[in-house]
This record gives structure tokens, C-alpha cells and sequence, in this order.
């Protein structure tokens, strides 16, 4: 099949959904029907050594499912939405060129936003601006560098928690970079690019059956290594002040660690912190346009959801091939169909 076959309609699938939620299992399972391979989009999945903590998949998953966009960077290197997109335009490229269909799977909602709607101008980092702010957050403290930015993107501020340091930094980065508010230029932006023939599909759960998932998972990862696996990062040198060592587990078992808080505080924390981060997960998703919504009942198999999104997709393939798509991209994408 030739690859400019593909090209014409650029077809992609997104399966989203806050954590715990089950994308990754489903996700599995739809990739192999399609005979294609998994592209994370996750925020923390992207750094080396940091496996139990971000969830990421089995050395016997990715053998029955190659997972492209993992395991990237080191914990102390820098890694934002921008190099993510051009990441994974690569490996789009490259299943196009193979005739098969991208397929992302993943909870960063800016990740996806990014790749699927396009890149907001926004001018990129710069290393003495940055060191500027670091100093500006040892001598006002994180509150005082939210509060810098409250006064210079009000807009921005109120859509930030204030702990998220990494985007707190961001936005008062672009600010002094350009001038201008980070919400003024995507606004401008308006996120209205259409690199692609797009499907997002978002996975849902009753909150109640979600913040159980969420508890289990979380008893699982500190009976299966995430203190060890912290405590040798620590030891690697990777200190608690790297934007990756404050994601969610991380950030509480470090603190642990350090004796700020005892084990009991310490899980009552992170299941905490992980049940909010959730919530505003599903905020973020809920104001994307163009999402199809599943709900997946209380004990409904993995399997039947996988199924419930396969007959989106072929759906979204159907469609496709009523605007006169060329026949070899829609048996491409029907693999494993018959």
C-alpha cells in the first residue's frame, strides 16, 4: 500500500479518561485487534526508572503490544507538551508509512490537546529565565510565585492549582519571555488545527467505583516497590525538587521518606491527592469538544469494553470511507475486522 494513501485522511484515535480508569488494559486489547501499537500520552510516563509509580506497562504487555512514548528522559531532564507533540508526530508518521492505524492511549490532557488540536505559539523555554524563577521560588516560596502569576494571567492562575509548580513557572515564563498573558496566545490559537481525521474516545466511571480503583491501585504500588523504587531515585540523586519527583506518589513517599509524615499520613495523602487529580482530569476532558463518552458499568469485563470501543472505531472508519476514502486505508485500518 502506498503511504500517500494514508496521508490523505490522516486518521487517528485517542482513548482517554482520568487515571485508574482502565485505558491501559482496553487500550491493550483494541490495539491488538487492530494489529497496531500503543502511543502513551502521559505526563510522567515519559521518564526513565520511574515504572511503578507512573504505571507504566509490563515488560510482558509490551511484548504483546509495543508502547511508543515512554521512558524518553531521565527524571532530571525537562520534557513539556511541545516535544511530546513532535515525539509523536514521529511515530504517527511512521505507522502511516506502515499502514496502520495511530493509536494513543492516555490521560494528559494537555498532551492531547496539543497533538490532536495544535501547538499554541508560545515562545520556548529559555534556561536563564527559568534559573530566574527558581531563584523568585526559594525567595517567595511557591505561593508568592503563584500569586506573580494571578497578577500578570488572572485567567491562566484560575485554571492552575497552586501547587502545580511546573505550569505555575510556565505561564509566568512565557509572560516575561513575550509580554503577554499564556492565555492570551491560545486564545488567539484557539487549538482549531485539524492535523488529523480524529476520534477521541473517553472512558467513564461512577465516581464512587473510580475512587476504589484509584485506593486498590495505590495499595498494589506500595506492596509492589514504589517506596523502593522512590528511595533508590532519591539515591540516583534525583532530588525531591525535580518537577518529576513531585507527580503523585512520588511526591507523598518522598515525604515519608524524609520522616515529614508517617506511613499511615503518607497513604492517606497520596490517596487523597490522587482522587483530586482525577476529578480535575475529568474537568479538562469534559471541556474538550468531540468527545465520545463510555460509561463502563460496575463489573463490566475488559473485554466488553474493548469491544464497545472497537465498534467505535470501525464506526469511525465507515464514515471515513463514506467521503470516498481509498479502499487499501480502509482495509488497513479494518484489520482483524473480519
Amino acid at each position: 500500500m502506498r503511504s500517500e494513501q494514508l496521508f490523505h485522511y490522516r486518521p487517528l484515535v485517542v482513548l482517554l479518561g482520568p487515571t485508574a480508569v482502565g485505558k491501559s488494559r482496553i487500550g491493550i486489547q483494541v490495539a491488538k485487534y487492530f494489529e497496531t501499537e500503543v502511543l502513551a500520552a502521559d505526563s510522567r510516563q515519559v521518564y526513565r526508572g520511574m515504572d511503578i509509580g507512573t504505571d507504566k506497562p509490563t515488560a510482558k504487555e509490551r511484548q504483546a503490544v509495543p508502547h511508543r512514548l515512554i521512558d524518553l528522559v531521565d527524571p532530571s531532564d525537562n520534557f513539556n507538551a511541545g516535544w511530546y507533540r513532535r515525539a509523536a508526530m514521529v511515530e504517527i508518521e511512521r505507522l502511516y508509512s506502515e499502514g496502520r492505524l495511530p493509536f494513543v492511549v492516555g490521560g494528559t490532557g494537555l498532551y492531547i490537546r496539543t497533538l490532536v488540536r495544535g501547538l499554541c505559539p508560545a515562545p520556548q523555554a529559555d534556561p536563564q529565565v527559568r534559573e530566574d524563577l527558581k531563584k523568585s521560588r526559594i525567595e517567595w516560596g511557591r505561593g508568592g510565585l503563584y500569586a506573580e502569576l494571578m497578577r500578570v494571567d488572572p485567567e491562566t492562575a484560575a485554571r492552575l492549582h497552586p501547587n502545580d509548580e511546573s505550569k505555575v513557572m510556565r505561564a509566568l515564563e512565557v509572560f516575561r519571555l513575550s509580554g503577554r498573558p499564556l492565555s492570551t496566545m491560545q486564545a488567539e490559537h484557539g487549538f482549531l488545527e485539524t492535523p488529523f481525521s480524529a476520534l477521541l474516545i473517553g472512558l467513564e466511571r461512577r465516581k464512587e467505583t473510580l475512587y476504589r480503583r484509584i485506593e486498590e491501585r495505590i495499595d498494589w504500588q506500595l506492596t509492589h516497590g514504589m517506596i523502593e523504587e522512590t528511595r533508590l531515585l532519591l539515591g540516583q540523586g534525583y532530588g525531591r525538587e525535580l518537577g518529576s519527583m513531585k507527580g503523585l506518589g512520588y511526591r507523598q513517599v518522598g515525604a515519608h521518606l524524609a520522616s515529614e509524615c508517617d506511613y499511615d499520613e503518607m497513604v492517606r495523602r497520596f490517596k487523597r491527592d490522587t482522587r483530586r487529580f482525577a476529578k480535575r482530569q475529568m474537568t479538562w476532558f469534559r471541556s474538550e469538544a468531540g468527545v465520545v463518552w463510555l460509561s463502563i458499568e460496575d463489573g463490566e469485563p475488559y473485554e466488553r469494553t474493548a469491544e464497545r470501543v472497537i465498534a467505535l472505531i470501525d464506526q469511525f472508519v465507515g464514515d471515513l470511507g463514506q467521503q470516498k476514502q481509498p479502499a487499501a486505508l480502509q482495509l488497513a485500518l479494518r484489520k482483524g475486522s473480519a
